[in-house]
Parts: C-alpha cells; structure tokens; sequence
C-alpha cells in the first residue's frame, strides 16, 4: 500500500478503536454520578434493565440496526450513546492524523476522553466528580513524559495558574455578590487542563472556554427567552472545548494573534 493508502488504513482503524472507548465512556457517563461500578455488571437497558449481549452492543451499528430502540422492551434510547461513540471516533482519527503513531497520540487522547466524560457529567448534572479531576491533576503531571515541549516545571505552573486563576474569580464573585459564582468543580478541571497543557494552555482554554460559554449563554437565554439574570450553564464543557481547542489548533492560533498585534 501507498503513504496515504497506510493513513487512511489505520485512520478507519483509529475510528474503530475510538468509538470502542466512546461505549465505554458512556458507561463512565451513566454510572459515575450515581457512585456505581463502571466493570460490573454489564451493559444493560436503561428502561427495562435488561441485559445487552455483545452481539447487540457494537458501537453506532447496533444503535442504527435496532433504529434506535431496545431489542426487549422496544423503549427507545437516546441518541447520546452513538453520539458520543462516534465523537470519540473523531477525535482518535483527527489525533492519529495530527500526531501519526507516538506518545503524544496516546497522552491527548486519553486526555479528551476524561475530557468527554467530564463534560457529558457536568451537562446533566451539573457536577464535575473529584474522583475524576483529583486523579486527573496527578495523572496529567506525566504530560513531560509524553510531551517533548512540557516539563516538569511548566506542569506544576499550569496546576497553580490554572486552580488559581478560577478561585481568584470565584473568591472575588462571592465577595461582591455574596453567592457562589463558580464551582469546585470547574477550578480541578482547570488545574487538570493545566496539568497536561501548562500555562500557555490554561489562558487559551480560559479565554477560548469563556468566550464559546458567553454566546452560547446569550444564545441559549434569547431561544429560549429566558429574562432571569442567574440563569446558569455548566462551565466544564467549555473549558473542555478550549482544551481540545488548544491541542489542535493553540500554537499556530496565538502565533497569529502575537503576530497581528506587532504589525
């Protein structure tokens, strides 16, 4: 086979990998909130608690062969699992095609799939586990292992700047207003996010995460006209997004930005 022939060759298999891992992530997505095993038991219904054998809990193709219902009790299931599976796909390709077969492959992907779970764990409700982002913080400290442009340094900094930064905004909100403004939560993920991408990574994500979180706050609140000043949305996933972000596209973004500033 050609160069491009092998790409494509082990891009359809990363996709495939990918959206195996994607399955297992729903099962962390469902379980954790509800401090239940992500090993045991198996995949089952969540309607009729019915046990899914292996043959019927093939990533995406068992979702679209069953048009999207429980083969026992016919109860539809949400189209989060396949979304979720084929995200991870994505991700694991675009990584593969960004990083071909190294360590930092391995690192950025294992980052942005706690990244996923994080993020679908904070949409529904509203929390970001410490049993994630604590381990997290320690496990992403290893990014200069993995990463030939981190060291140990520039990890501990991105620890410190990124938990700081959130509880310095978060300190200061309850100081003016009284109430929390911020969650816990969201301060462990940005010392984690810092953990694997250093200072350069926590501003990005800040700024790039603050500014998706704000239009779509503004975009969210004009649909659906809701006038209440204290409407809330889960951070996490916007920082998550700056995050991903930063791997793909950082550099070359604030390379340009430095470089239009100076003209």
């Amino acid at each position: 086979m050609t160069m491009a022939e092998n790409r494509i060759f082990y891009g359809f298999f990363a996709f495939i990998f990918g959206t195996c891992i994607g399955s297992f992530l729903n099962v962390c997505i469902y379980r954790i909130p509800e401090n239940r095993s992500i090993i045991s038991p198996g995949s089952s219904c969540p309607d009729c608690h019915g046990s899914i054998p292996f043959y019927l809990n093939i990533p995406i193709l068992s979702y679209v062969c069953l048009w999207g219902r429980c083969k026992f009790c016919n109860h539809s299931i949400s189209i989060r699992y396949p979304f979720v599976e084929a995200l991870t796909g994505a991700f694991a390709v675009l990584l593969f095609f960004k990083f071909a077969l190294t360590f930092a492959l391995i690192y950025w992907f294992f980052f942005i799939c706690v990244l996923i779970i994080i993020s679908f764990i904070d949409i529904d409700h509203q929390i970001i586990p410490d049993c994630i982002s604590i381990p997290g913080i320690f496990a992403f400290t290893s990014s200069f292992y993995f990463l030939p442009e981190m060291t140990v340094m520039q990890s501990f900094m991105g620890i410190l700047s990124g938990g700081g930064i959130l509880y310095a905004v978060a300190a200061f909100y309850y100081l003016v207003k009284k109430q929390e403004g911020m969650g816990g939560g969201d301060i462990k993920l940005l010392a984690m996010i810092g953990a694997a991408t250093g200072i350069k990574g926590v501003f990005f994500t800040v700024f790039a995460g603050s500014l998706l979180g704000t239009v779509a706050g503004i975009s969210t609140m004009f649909y659906m006209r809701i006038s209440d000043t204290k409407f809330r949305i889960p951070f996490g996933p916007f920082l998550s997004i700056g995050a991903i972000l930063y791997i793909f596209f950082g550099d070359g973004l604030i390379q340009w930005y430095f470089g239009t500033i100076s003209r």
